[in-house]
């Protein structure tokens, strides 16, 4: 049976969501059987119209059916990301992440694979702590925490070692040298996955 990855994401503007899908096409390069799902818009229409890239990615969508719960209950391996909100993920993933309690408490997310990924608008807007917010929840899960490291010839020139992350300045869309990283970080996660979870059937 495949490998399956889930990756979820919030995108304000599309480039969290350019991100997803560059690390969902890194991971079926190794077969993996991977979702790809985004979260809930919670903001208020008033703050959305303020920002016409906000309300133009809102006006094109849907993009990607919704995660649920049972996504990640399916996943072996797993990637978040999120925009920084003043150095941490957006409300909108973390609502969805505070609604885990009860797999968290039936041990469902335990021993999964987890990786992370970030879009911030300035060289220092906050991708590390986002990232590491991120991860503490998969820690709090018992999922064994990927990082992207500099793992790859490739990372030398964009990588940033906690996972994938662009700065998008002057509202600029990624570019190859960050969907590079994380097509890297995809083949990455769903290769880590298909060790453990393998380890993990055979000591069934």
């Amino acid at each position: 049976m495949s490998t399956r990855i889930l990756v979820v994401y919030y995108s304000s503007t599309g480039n969290t969501a350019a991100l997803a899908e560059s690390l969902a096409a890194g991971a079926r390069e190794t077969g993996a059987d991977v979702r790809v799902r985004t979260v809930r818009e919670t903001a208020p229409a008033q703050a959305v119209a303020q920002n016409p890239r906000w309300q133009a990615w809102i006006d094109t969508g849907p993009h990607q059916a919704l995660a649920e719960l049972a996504d990640l209950e399916w996943a072996d391996g797993l990637a978040i990301g999120s925009p920084t909100r003043f150095g941490g993920p957006a409300a909108q993933l973390k609502s969805f992440l505070d609604s885990t309690g009860g797999l968290w408490a039936k041990g469902k997310l335990a021993d999964k694979v987890a990786t992370s990924f970030t879009t911030a608008s300035t060289a220092h807007g906050g991708l590390e702590s986002t990232l590491l917010a991120i991860n503490n929840v998969f820690y709090h899960w018992g999922a064994i925490v990927v990082p992207l490291g500099y793992t790859d010839p490739h990372l030398m020139e964009s990588g940033n070692p906690y996972g994938g992350s662009f700065v998008s300045r002057k509202s600029a869309a990624p570019d190859d040298l960050a969907l590079g990283a994380l097509r890297v970080q995809g083949r990455r996660l769903a290769t880590i996955t298909t060790h453990v979870a393998t380890g993990l059937k055979r000591a069934e």
